[in-house]
Order: C-alpha cells, then structure tokens, then sequence
C-alpha cells in the first residue's frame, strides 16, 4: 500500500501548552492506548489505522515523563547492580584478574553495542517497544546471572553482563524520550529530570547485597544469586510499565508532524535497511550544532570515566580504606546527579552555550586539584566531587542541544549511536587508564584528561561555524 502524505499541522519545536497538531498513527495500539483526555479520535475514511488531533500535548507530555521517571526509578535499581555487585560476582566465579577485568567491562560493552539497533528499534517502531525491548533484554541477562552466580559458570557471567547492559542503554535512551514532546523552553529540564532520577539506581543498586542475603537465606541462593534476582524482576517490572503507561508514543507524535513524510517511512525501516543510518551520518556532517553537541558528550564521558575508574585503585594505593573508597564514590555519584534539574533550568533560561562553559571550568577546576594535590584524599574526594558536577553541566546541555537541532526523522537512530559512541570511548578511555595510572601517575593521568577538553574548549571560543552559533547560544 502507498505511503500517504500527512498534511502537517505545526512544528513540535514550536508546540507549547494546548496545541491542536496533525494526526498520530499507531498500527500497534499507541494512539488506542493514550489516557482519557489526552487526544480525540476521528475515524480514518478508509477505515485504516486511526488519524487523532491532538488536543493537550503538554497533558501527553506530563504522562510521558511521569511514566519515564517511574521507569528509571524502577529500572536504574536493576542496572545499578552490575558495577558494583556484578564486579565482585566476576571476581568470585573466574578467579583470575585478567577475566575478571574483562568481565568487569562486559555490562558496559553491551551498552554499547546495544545502543545503536535499540536506537534503530525506536526509530522504526516507536520508544515503547524499543524502552520495553531494553529492559526485558537487559532482565534476561540479569536471570542469567542468578544461574552464573549459584553454579559459578564463566560463559553465563560474560553473556549475562553484556545482556544487562541494555539496561544502561535505555536508561540513557529515557532521557531523550523525554525530550521528544518537550515545549523548547522546557527541554533541558524535562531531560535533565530523568537523568536526575536516576541517581537513585546508582545509590540503591549497589546495596541489593543487603535484601539479596535476606532473600537468599530463605530461598537457597547465595547472596550473589540473590541479589541479580532482585535486579532482574526490577528491570523486567521497568519494561512492563513502558508497555502499559508509554501510551500514546511520544516519539510517534513527533514523526506525525514531521515535515518531510517520506524521509520518516525511510527512517522507520519503510526504506532499505541501512537508510537510517545513511540519514544519521549525513545529518552529522551538515549539522554543525549537532556535530558540536556529539563532541560534548563525548568530552564529558571521557574525562569523567578515565579519571573516576582510576579513583579506586590510587587511593587503595595510598592506603586508604574501603570505607573512604565507598564514599568517595558515592559522593561522586551525587555529584553527577543531583544538580541535574538545576542544571537543566539553566540550560533552558541561559543556553547551553552558558552551561557547557561552566561544565569546562568545573571539569579544568576538578582535574587541576588532581594534578596539584593527588596525594591528599581529602582534595580527591572533592576533586571526584567536581569532577561529577563538570559532567553533569556539559552531558545535560549537550544532551539537550542534540535533541533540540537533530530532526525528529533520524533523530531516535541518532539519539542511539551517538550512546553507543559515548558508552565505547567510555570503555576504551577505562580501559586504557590502568596502564597509564601504572606506568606514570595519578597527576599525569590528570593531565592529559585536561588535553581531552581541548576539542571542545576550541569549538566554544572559535568561529561559530564550528558550533552552530544560533542553537548554541
């Protein structure tokens, strides 16, 4: 059957309060499905899939994130568990350093990997079946690693983490999602809320030893088993509230009033295969604000990873203890998180061109007390406190500058590699830091995170062609 060109009502950019749009198809139940209120159905005349105005795009949107912020509560506990109890289940079932290390990496690999086709999956069918796809991937992993806990088996502990890391891809995924029905002048904050939320995960997560000895106690797992468990029935439970909740799709509504119909049936799978990717890149090389809001989040995942992973390993050199690791950490995590809405705010009200230079200098500030003082653990600990906060500024404003000039018919394949791309340079730059924290030092390693920042500090204070200077500002 023909594709059918949809008359376009209004640009989403452009939508703020009660808007009246173009029509929003669902072949799989996504208009059906949307809250009473939210949308008025008018029959096809051809009987076909139903065409729907949309009455209230913000009530949608307000559903939307409500739904998003319940799932990344839910699902972030599930994925929390990897890099904490994950590594010392890797410890335990391979005994050997060197599988260990690997296995270590295995959940963020997999985010890696996975970040991309779940990307390609929401960009054909919609968010709720690529969100729903990743948290019941990423449950399966978790169930495999009860198995690979209780029998200590080495090939379930590998596939296990790496089918976990879907989780990781989705949570991240969820902050774009949140972005796809966002009035402009809200954008940055609806996406920096979902990030925020998920600091809860990262906080609850790593304690599901504690509920796991309980449960495993009673049921004979070991507390390893236990715990993958809890984390599976989380992370399967974040995937059943997108399928009942995520209704209708937000990033559907975004397509029906896309201006060009034929690009978006390309970019949902309508076309050859390899379309959307072809689109993405092609977007890239023309889209200079795009190009720099990549650079930024790429920027901001390098140095925080490089830095924080080696964190650990040179305060434990230094004789610090686990305890003092632990928080070290943990502060770290807070940092990353909890200014997430503030920053947001900021992106929306100065621009994200404000917001990412003061991530810079947040980042230079933490990175500078790493090179001046890294034998004080004292100055460390408020170095990976910075160090988290300089992230959040420029990963919230990137984040939100990628949604906001990236159109909506490439922009979930996009939304997906460009997570993908982050999750592997997070990988290598990981990987990579071990040896070179051995072989030099912790100030070294510091400051060569500061030439990492050069790129993007060149892109802020050059000619505006290289950052796209209307959208930047």
């Amino acid at each position: 059957m023909p594709h059918r060109p949809r008359t376009r009502a209004a640009d989403p950019a452009a939508v703020d309060g009660d808007v009246v749009g173009d029509a929003a198809r669902s072949a799989q139940g996504d208009i059906a499905g949307a809250a009473p209120g939210d949308l008025a159905i008018t029959p096809g005349a051809d009987g076909g899939p139903q065409r729907a105005a949309i009455r209230d795009r913000a009530a949608i949107q307000r559903r939307t994130l409500h739904t998003l912020i319940l799932m990344q509560v839910i699902g972030t506990i599930g994925v929390g568990v990897a890099p904490s109890i994950g590594v010392l289940l890797a410890g335990e079932v391979t005994q050997n350093e060197a599988w260990a290390g690997l296995a270590r990496t295995a959940s963020t690999l997999g985010a890696a990997l996975l970040g991309l086709p779940l990307g390609n999956l929401a960009a054909r069918y919609g968010r709720r079946v690529a969100l729903a796809t990743g948290w019941w991937t990423a449950a399966a992993g978790g169930a495999l690693l009860v198995v690979a806990a209780q029998a200590s088996l080495v090939v379930p502990l590998f596939v296990g983490l790496l089918l976990i890391g879907a989780g990781s891809a989705v949570s991240l995924q969820a902050r774009f999602a949140a972005t796809d029905l966002a009035a402009p002048a809200q954008r940055a904050r609806a996406l920096s809320m979902v990030v925020w939320v998920g600091m809860l995960g990262s906080v609850l997560g790593p304690n599901l030893g504690i509920p796991g000895q309980w449960i495993g106690d009673r049921i004979g797992l070991n507390v390893y088993a236990a715990s993958f468990l809890i984390a599976a029935v989380a992370l399967a439970a974040a995937g059943l509230v997108v399928v009942v909740r995520l209704r209708p799709d937000p990033l559907l509504l975004l397509e029906a009033d896309a201006p060009d119909p034929q690009a978006v049936a390309v970019a949902r799978g309508v076309g050859p295969r390899t379309g959307r990717t072809r689109l993405m890149l092609a977007e890239l090389r023309t889209n200079a604000p795009a190009r720099f809001a990549v650079v930024g989040l790429l920027t901001a995942q390098i140095v925080m990873v490089s830095v924080m992973t080696m964190t650990p390993v040179h305060l434990a050199g230094h004789g610090d203890s686990i305890a003092v690791i632990g928080l070290t950490i943990s502060l770290h995590v807070v940092g990353m998180f909890a200014l997430a809405p503030v920053v947001g705010l900021l992106a929306d009200r100065r621009g994200v061109r404000f917001t990412i230079v003061v991530g810079i200098l947040v980042l230079l500030v933490s990175l500078l007390i790493g090179i001046l003082r890294p034998d004080a653990t004292g100055w460390v600990i408020a170095s990976l406190i910075l160090l988290g906060l300089g992230w959040s500024f420029v990963n919230v404003s990137a984040s939100a500058l990628f949604s906001t000039v990236v159109p909506p018919t490439v922009r979930a394949s996009a939304q997906g590699g460009v997570d993908a791309l982050a999750n592997l340079c997070g990988a290598t730059a990981a990987f990579l830091a071990g040896p070179l924290l051995v072989a030099t030092s912790f100030a070294t390693l510091s400051a060569l995170a500061i030439v990492v920042l050069i790129p993007l500090t060149v892109m802020l204070v050059g000619p505006a062609r290289l950052r796209g200077a209307a959208p930047v500002g």
